[in-house]
């Protein structure tokens, strides 16, 4: 799914967030407890990718958060204007160069190509990029 090519690179959608989130303003942040349930939906061609997941695991979701401002290299921590600005790679937001999405989840169930999940705050429609487990014992990220 990754090609490279001299300093650029490609990446493919591996899934589809699907979640009742449609509005980025409204959405929680950072996997408060208050965020959804969701679905991942997967591409029929990674299918064998999705064997071994578990309902009570968690894992780590990768997004491309598409709505994101890819031209924003300073923010407000948190959107607190009150708070001085500090450079987008000292803070979690979403506007940033390459608006990659990590996202901690835990999945509730396994259906087929389909995986649900608690506490996704990612809108409906966002690209899936990856998952990966949370070892045991291994400090969160």
């Amino acid at each position: 799914m990754l090609e490279a090519q001299e300093d650029e690179f490609n990446v493919t959608p591996v899934g589809r967030v699907r979640s009742p989130l449609t509005d980025r303003a409204r959405a929680p942040r950072q996997s408060l407890p208050e965020a959804p349930e969701a679905w991942l939906e997967f591409d029929p061609a990674v299918s064998s990718a999705l064997d071994g997941l578990r309902a009570g695991e968690p894992v780590v979701l990768l997004t491309w958060l598409h709505l994101a401002a890819r031209d924003v290299l300073r923010v407000h921590p948190r959107g607190d204007v009150a708070s001085p600005k500090r450079g987008v790679f000292a803070t979690r937001s979403p506007d940033r160069p390459n608006p990659v999405g990590l996202h901690l989840v835990e999945i509730a169930e396994v259906r087929g190509l389909r995986v649900r999940v608690r506490n996704l705050e990612a809108v409906d429609g966002t690209p899936i990029l990856d998952v990966k487990p949370v070892r045991r014992g291994v400090p969160d990220f």
